[in-house]
């Protein structure tokens, strides 16, 4: 295939103009024969459609969600059909979405599948050369028009005062009826009365649209002027935003890049539509800029970072009989994953594959997978890949695999750093940029030198899989039809389940939290599990022990001891991997199995660059061990975290650790990786393919540096003693507190699973803000309740957060309908605390195109107990909602939260208690400095000391953010602002 950028604008034209017109296709499925289709490119150019489709107007493809475009028969869709079906010059896969699904398409001649798949890579080039701005604009204006276009009924290319008005409310928005039509009225200006046409309805849009909150804001700095000046920017930039040394000519390059009005343009000011343009611009966002590129120290040695890792990597679902793929290194590479597992097994005619064994997984070549990684391994970021190796084969088929890695990597594998003495300190990353590096068993020292083979330890996380998970264990009476049933009978109950939990709150922990006895467990940290445990898809798994015994009774066929309640606390993982018998607790973890040995090549010993090793003993390692990587599951992780947390951190100090997940999570959920992160723990590898709550952390977790797949530990957790379980594990440092206002929110959308879908009822929406960090600032809380407006609530409420190590937190927006019953959950946004700049900032809920909420950050030092802070000065406030753990902790010791509590207090539409309403003033709005504690803490009181904050005199300009020129960013935390 020729350069996309080389080819004629001339013939790219053409690509398009066909692909618009249509062509007739065969979508090949799994299984079955193909559906005949007919494909088109919209007329915006922004989505393929196809039809006819039981999807109807939802049976579409957005180019933006377009991952890659294959030609050929490569994807394991076409591996199905038998050599011959299909022409391969006919054949084209498309990838999209998250779980890079697969949309496999066969055309009538060669030449309509070269049209599509050259257009395409030509819409997807011009996609990844855009800057964030031109992106938003963009898909601001993609909205619009699949709006319009979605709103037009009976197709004529104008709407209706009747079309506009269920338009109105598939968009939530609750205007009087008189007001709609004023505004139509004045939109439609053209000579088709009675009707709005797409440029018309852009206007409409545009008076309908118009922030209240942006207003007030504009008008406060300009001196209640209709627009801002230069002077009156630099000052609302300097002043809210913390940027410095802003200057006039910068302020001008905004007037030029967003005011759309040509007077203004000339004037050098900035009216409304120009300062809505800004704010909603990347300029506006939460998320720091900076924080796209790698920011971080890449120098020091390996064991000071967290490593991107994925557990499994090359299936497609669940552990037992889902899909294997190369596909899926591909994705989870260009995604910044940075370490990668393949489980290798003996395969037919010698050559090595790659499956999860023991079960009805299919099964791919090993060489296919080699290459496959060495194609993308460095396509989105040059620091280096880790391989980790679980070895099952034969010596024989080991050596072929040291074959291929040699052959296909070539200069990539890294060989020459691996140290004589493994007592010395790991390279840095970025030593090791554009390498690979082999994670496997190797052959002790002390073997002979010309052995070409020996007995190494049989470690790793396959052989931890237990007998009642393996569905092929060398049982001959059970053919594959008979363990595809009990196959589908395991995961049918265990989805059944998830789906129940996640009906119950699809995005919290809660049920799995409480203790199964309605005993509370007296630890501190127990006070903080209602409100805090993970959630999610760990929630899939987690609970089951309590909630489904009979469930994982059917996996078990021994008889085990139900283990006692395990302390929970706000980051813990309530895992029912049932590796953690009460027996545990009675024998040290390290020495709970017996150790296997297996044959070991010297071909492939000599390429391994990290040797994998099992459990740590803390006590016996005493030297040093950098080059070893202990694997361990997360039961055991959890274990050793619990019983011997320093000591947890001082090994992770000195050499990699690698956490993967239960095998009884056969579902591929996930874990929640936190307390890990907390530990230091450096390869926390998790499902890619199971979407979700925790791959949103991780996501959070590693977009903080460029997304290049490592991050830089906190200074405390490289060195010195640390203990991550304390109530104050970092005395003597001042602590953060994070003062959030929750203003508004623009265009939120009715919830995914609504059983009306847009014809259902306007959402009454509110917003929960969770910390997640070590298990003392774990906590969230939650705004009131706005009836009937989705399109712009809002809440003009302050939340207030303490932070003892912000460098590990994570930040979690999520937005709620208010329904207590069924699916409520709207969307969410996380970040890593760091990543988040201060002032006046539009948080963009993940995967939707507009819905926002608009919110303002302060972040100050302090010490000492904190309590409800109050007078803070500012536009848009109720009276403030403390959140500290130092209150939160105190009032849950001494009461009792049952699940129906939690419902009530999460979907109750008053405003929270001790939150009286209060009027709302212009420019400024004076609080009532009465301490108010938030309904956590309802029942307790707060320490009377207050807390001290650092700053000069304005609470929001705490922190200290440096700014560059013309407002380039530059946070940091380690000084206080003068």
């Amino acid at each position: 295939m020729a350069n996309i950028g080389a080819l004629p604008q001339k013939h790219m034209e053409k690509c398009m103009s066909s692909m618009q017109t249509g062509t007739q296709m065969v979508k090949l499925r799994g299984g079955s024969k193909g559906l005949v289709r007919f494909f088109y490119l919209d007329e915006h150019k922004s989505c393929i459609r196809w039809r006819p489709s039981r999807k109807n107007e939802k049976a579409k493809i957005s180019i933006d969600s377009i991952r890659e475009v294959c030609e050929g028969k490569q994807s394991e869709i076409f591996q199905r059909y038998s050599d011959g079906s299909f022409d391969p010059n006919c054949c084209f896969s498309i990838y999209y979405g998250e779980h890079m699904e697969s949309l496999d398409l066969v055309s009538g001649t060669g030449e309509e599948a070269r049209t599509w798949i050259t257009g395409l890579k030509y819409l997807l080039a011009g996609i990844s050369d855009e800057d964030s701005l031109a992106k938003r604009q963009r898909t601001r204006d993609q909205w619009l028009k699949q709006t319009f276009t979605e709103a037009d009924k009976n197709g004529d290319g104008c709407l209706s005062i009747s079309e506009v008005l269920q338009l109105l409310h598939k968009l939530n928005v609750n205007l009087p009826r008189q007001k709609v039509k004023q505004m139509f009225k004045e939109a439609d200006t053209d000579d088709n009365q009675g009707t709005l046409g797409f440029e018309e309805f852009c206007s409409f849009y545009k008076m309908m649209s118009t922030r209240r909150d942006l207003y007030l804001l504009m008008l406060t700095y300009s001196n209640h002027k209709d627009h801002m000046d230069t002077d009156d920017l630099k000052r609302f930039l300097e002043t809210e935003q913390k940027m410095t040394s802003v200057s006039k000519e910068h302020c001008l390059e905004i007037v030029s890049k967003f005011e759309p009005c040509p007077e203004n343009q000339t004037l050098g000011v900035l009216g409304i539509d120009g300062f809505t343009n800004y704010m909603r611009s990347p300029a506006g966002d939460i998320f720091n800029p900076e924080h796209y590129e790698v920011n971080q120290d890449m120098t020091q040695p390996l064991s000071n970072y967290f490593i991107a890792s994925s557990h499994n990597t090359y299936l497609m679902g669940d552990q037992l009989m889902s899909q294997s793929r190369v596909d899926m290194y591909a994705w989870v590479l260009q995604a910044g994953c940075r370490c990668v597992e393949v489980d290798c097994w003996d395969g037919q005619d010698g050559e090595p594959i790659v499956h999860h064994g023991y079960t009805l997984t299919s099964k791919i070549l090993f060489k296919d997978v080699i290459e496959t990684i060495n194609k993308y391994a460095f396509i989105k970021t040059q620091y280096p890949v880790i391989l980790s190796i679980e070895n099952h084969c034969s010596v024989p088929q080991q050596k072929k695999m040291a074959q291929y890695l040699t052959e296909v990597f070539g200069d990539k594998l890294d060989v020459s750093s691996i140290p004589t003495d493994p007592s010395g300190l790991l390279p840095s990353p970025e030593d090791l940029k554009g390498k690979i590096l082999v994670k496997g068993k190797k052959l002790p020292a002390n073997i002979d030198e010309n052995a070409e083979e020996g007995d190494v330890s049989d470690e790793d996380s396959a052989d931890e899989m237990e007998d009642d998970c393996k569905l092929m264990n060398g049982d001959t009476s059970m053919n594959r039809k008979q363990a595809e049933n009990v196959a589908k009978k395991k995961l049918d109950n265990l989805m059944k389940e998830s789906k129940i939990r996640d009906r119950e709150d699809p995005d919290s922990f809660t049920i799995a939290g409480l203790p199964p006895t309605g005993k509370h467990d007296k630890s501190p940290l127990k006070g903080k599990a209602e409100d805090s445990t993970d959630t999610g898809d760990e929630a899939n798994v987690g609970g089951n022990k309590r909630v489904s015994k009979s469930f994982m009774g059917s996996f078990s066929k021994r008889k085990k001891k139900t283990s006692k309640l395990r302390k929970s606390s706000s980051f813990e993982d309530t895992d029912t991997d049932q590796e953690s018998s009460s027996g545990a607790s009675k024998a040290p973890v390290h020495h709970s199995r017996k150790k296997k040995t297996m044959k070991l090549s010297r071909a492939l010993s000599d390429l391994v660059y990290t040797k994998s090793v099992g459990m740590p003993d803390f006590e016996a390692q005493v030297g040093s061990c950098s080059w070893q990587v202990s694997s361990m599951s997360e039961t055991k992780a959890h274990q050793l975290m619990q019983q011997k947390p320093v000591q947890f951190i001082r090994f992770n100090q000195r050499q990699l650790s690698r956490i993967y997940p239960s095998p009884y999570r056969v579902d591929s959920s996930n874990f929640n990786p936190q307390p890990f992160w907390n530990a230091g723990c450096h390869l926390v590898a998790l499902n890619y393919q199971s979407e979700g709550r925790v791959l949103q952390l991780n996501r959070a977790k590693f977009y903080c540096n460029g997304n290049c797949g490592y991050i830089q530990k906190p200074a405390c957790m490289c060195e010195g003693s640390f203990n991550p379980m304390a109530e104050d594990p970092l005395p003597g440092r001042l602590k953060k507190q994070l003062i959030l206002k929750v203003i508004s929110g623009q265009q939120l959308p009715k919830p995914k699973d609504s059983m009306l879908g847009d014809r259902g009822e306007i959402i009454d929406p509110f917003v929960e803000v969770e910390i997640i960090g070590l298990p003392v600032d774990c906590c969230k809380e939650q705004t009131r309740v706005v009836d009937d407006n989705g399109f712009n609530p809002m809440w003009e409420e302050t939340l207030v957060f303490t932070l003892h190590m912000p460098e590990i937190a994570l930040i979690r927006f999520l937005v709620w309908d208010h329904d207590p019953i069924g699916q409520d959950f709207i969307g969410q946004r996380t970040l890593a605390f760091n990543s988040m700049i201060p002032g006046y900032r539009h948080v963009y809920l993940e995967g939707m195109e507009e819905a926002s909420i608009f919110v303002h950050v302060a972040v100050n030092d302090i010490t000492s107990k904190v309590r409800t802070v109050s007078g803070i000065k500012g536009l848009f406030h109720r009276n403030p909602k403390q959140s500290s753990l130092d209150s939160h902790a105190a009032a849950l010791l001494k009461r009792k939260t049952t699940f129906g509590a939690h419902l009530l207090r999460r979907t109750a539409s008053a405003p929270t208690k001790g939150q009286p309403k209060v009027k709302r003033g212009f420019p400024e709005i004076s609080i009532d400095t009465k301490d108010c504690s938030s309904e956590g803490a309802s029942e307790e009181r707060e320490s009377e000391e207050g807390p001290l904050v650092h700053h000069n005199g304005d609470s929001t300009s705490a922190k200290s953010w440096g700014h560059g020129t013309n407002g380039q960013l530059h946070p940091d935390d380690s000084k206080v602002q003068n």
